[in-house]
């Protein structure tokens, strides 16, 4: 048995082997045919510079047709936006050398920031915008009055590459509609398999434990250390759904059915998201094992198993009836067992049971009718202002130099090495870390430099025709345009196709000009080394500090929820889906931290802060049903302004919550008989829980903001900071 698993295994990563390699080689025929077709026609046409429109194939060319179409939409609008720009500073700043440099590293700088601002490949057009300025203004730096030719030749290049881009990539690319929506499919089904893991573990046999006796499993903290495979589990999940959102993007630029529901498939993927992230060491109700929190895990467990077979059919999403009756069924016996829970530890194993069926009801409400009225939910985008900022100043930096080194030396390339340094990093700004990325950038931009070498003196000069000259080309490119699209040495190798286009120079009438390509290889080789000095030497990335910068923009919108009147308290999808954002983004940063770290706990702390925000907003919808006396309601709202000390003092605003829970759950009268009343308790016991857990996370003083070789930087975020 064994045996015929491990073949079955490897024929399955052979055949998995196999379909990427064809998929690769699919790509890379497709690129090869667009630069032989755009290439000839800027001949044909007699552009300028006929590899301009080879560079924009490299740049815009993408396996999804959709990514390909939205990220030339926006190529093309970035492109005019810089070649306007690019005239206009030239007009206004001609008579000056040192302020003309001045005012572009600024507009570089402003494109650089915007370009982390925006999302998937609106990015571009701000980065188009930044260096198409550089490449319109170089040609017309001796000759001025040639400014406007320029910038109509750039804009020319960048159509002509785009157009046939677009229409190679159209014709010969299948465009389905049901791949994105199996793969919307399959993450439900994930989302459900990794709960059902938890509910699985949950169900106790009857009677094995009194419910009297809960209070002592929930004080030592139990369950705070789950098995690493959820935790694996988990992360790949969040990778899956992290993956979706871009690719519900790109098809929705392609496919009109996707583009119509486009804001219900956002949604579901956010909810399922919000789904994985309710999952986490700190629920409080994870280590209660009573009677009744039994036969709620036992009723969820069963709910899921039975999802998950409705699930299987292809089309269940066109006919997801069943599945919402299943869903129905499910609530309506939660709301018998909700009847004896007389007990707040039992009533926050239903309440948070009912958020679990509520999300997944939505969630198919989402996938099955994406236009229906129930999508009116508007998530704002979260932007991260520091980053921005920080790529912004690189990006003018990095152009100041560069126009200031060309300037005082008068190198006779020194162009060609500000258009790198001033693409590069315009590029980098839409990676989730640019300093990390500048290095594998400038290695294989690097290597473009023997790669164009080899090309001068062994293919070119043996060129007699047009086929040889587009087979040379895609030979020498080959390595960059097959590894462009793999996790490891995409952006090298993106450097790599990219800038040796900028270098080889081709044109309508071929002169060879040794010294020239030469001084272009010594300015590239210069403009790698600046590069990685400004992005890695002058201004490195502290990802240590982005992640704390996030860590403390949960906590603040924590205390924002906590001090909203209960009128004016956001819809809990608002409100989680632009912290799911900070999350991810937090996700991201910590793996890139190289310090020792509390990683996992910080993980489970975000998601932690998640369950806390849906507590309140609980809390405050049950405050107002629960028929609090003039006491209570003071003891409450002292509970709540106590979220203003959370930051200085988490473990007084856990006693504050505690205390105010003790209070309202004292009156056995309101307890029996409103189910509000137990409900309010039960959120209160809850948050008070999750803050104690994890002190350090919200603490101002907490681990991250150590610094990496300071004493207690490593520090778990379950412990209580101390200086």
């Amino acid at each position: 048995m064994k045996n015929l698993f491990r073949q079955t295994f490897s024929l399955d990563r052979s055949s998995l082997r196999w379909q990427n390699f064809l998929a690769t080689a699919a790509f890379t025929a497709r690129v090869f045919l667009s630069i032989g077709i755009a290439l000839f026609l800027a001949f044909m046409i007699q552009l300028e510079s006929p590899m301009s429109t080879v560079t924009t194939v490299l740049i815009v060319a993408n396996p999804t047709v959709g990514a390909l179409v939205s990220k030339s939409v926006w190529r093309m609008t970035g492109t005019v936006i810089g070649a306007a720009l690019s005239t206009a500073v030239m007009a206004m700043f001609v008579q000056s050398a040192v302020l003309y440099f001045m005012v572009l590293s600024v507009f570089v700088g402003l494109a650089c920031m915007t370009a982390t601002c925006l999302r998937y490949f609106r990015a571009y057009a701000a980065v188009l915008a930044g260096y198409t300025i550089i490449i319109v203004a170089v040609p017309a730096f001796a000759h001025p009055e040639n400014i406007f030719l320029s910038a109509m030749m750039r804009v020319s290049d960048v159509a002509l590459g785009i157009v046939v881009t677009a229409a190679v990539f159209m014709v010969t690319s299948p465009r389905r509609r049901q791949g994105t929506m199996d793969a919307l499919s399959g993450a439900f089904r994930e989302t459900l398999r990794h709960a059902l893991v938890f509910h699985e573990g949950l169900v106790r046999p009857a009677g094995t434990q009194d419910i009297q006796n809960v209070e002592p499993a929930i004080a030592d903290g139990a369950f705070r250390t789950l098995p690493q495979t959820l935790y694996d589990g988990r992360q790949r999940l969040m990778g899956q759904l992290a993956r979706l959102g871009p690719a519900i993007e790109y098809a929705a630029t392609d496919n009109p059915d996707i583009h119509a529901g486009v804001r219900g498939y956002r949604l579901a993927v956010s909810r399922m998201t919000g789904l994985v992230a309710s999952y986490h060491p700190y629920w409080r109700n994870l280590g209660i094992a009573n009677s009744l929190s039994a036969s709620v895990h036992r009723e969820i467990r069963d709910t899921l198993t039975r999802i998950l077979v409705l699930t299987e059919s292809a089309g269940w999403i066109e006919q997801p009836q069943s599945v919402l009756a299943c869903l129905e069924d499910s609530q309506q016996r939660l709301e018998d067992l909700e009847r004896s829970a007389t007990s707040p530890a039992a009533q926050a194993s239903v309440d948070n049971t009912r958020d679990i069926l509520f999300q997944l009801r939505e969630i198919v409400l989402d996938l099955s009718s994406p236009r229906g009225a129930h999508v009116r939910v508007r998530v704002g985008l979260y932007v991260e202002w520091m980053s921005a900022i920080y790529n912004g100043l690189r990006g003018m930096l990095i152009a100041f130099l560069a126009c200031m080194i060309w300037y005082i030396t008068y190198f006779p390339t020194g162009p060609m090495m500000i258009m790198y340094v001033v693409a590069a990093s315009s590029l980098l700004s839409t990676v989730p870390s640019a300093a990390r990325a500048s290095l594998p950038m400038a290695i294989g931009t690097a290597l473009s430099v023997p790669a164009c070498w080899l090309c001068h003196i062994v293919a070119l000069p043996r060129v007699d025709g047009y086929p040889m000259l587009w087979l040379s080309i895609c030979a020498c490119m080959l390595p960059g345009v097959w590894l462009q699209f793999h996790p490891r040495y995409g952006i090298g190798a993106f450097g790599y196709t990219v800038f040796l286009a900028m270098q080889l120079m081709v044109t309508n009438s071929m002169v060879v000009d040794d010294i020239t390509l030469i001084n272009t290889w010594l300015a590239i080789l210069m403009g790698c080394v600046l590069l990685v000095l400004v992005f890695r030497v002058i201004m490195p990335a502290d990802q240590r500090l982005y992640a704390s910068r996030l860590v403390l923009s949960l906590g603040r919108s924590l205390q924002s929820l906590s001090s909203q009147p209960g009128t004016k308290v956001p819809s809990w999808m608002v409100w989680e889906g632009a912290q799911i954002q900070k999350v991810s983004s937090l996700l991201m940063r910590l793996s890139l931290v190289t310090s020792p770290i509390d990683r996992q706990g910080y993980v489970d702390g975000a998601f932690a802060a998640l369950s806390l925000g849906r507590l309140l907003i609980r809390l405050r919808r049950a405050a107002e049903k629960a028929g609090l006396t003039a006491v209570q309601t003071e003891a409450l709202n002292t509970a709540l302004a106590s979220f203003r000390m959370l930051r200085r003092d988490p473990g007084g605003t856990a006693a504050s919550l505690r205390d105010a829970a003790r209070l309202i759950g004292s009156d056995t009268d309101a307890t029996t008989g409103c189910v509000f009343h137990v409900r309010l308790v039960a959120c209160l016991e809850q948050s008070a829980h999750i803050i104690d857990s994890i002190p350090g996370f919200f603490h101002a003083d907490g681990p991250l903001n150590y610094w990496f070789d300071e004493r207690g930087a490593a520090t778990l975020v379950s412990t209580h900071p101390a200086r």
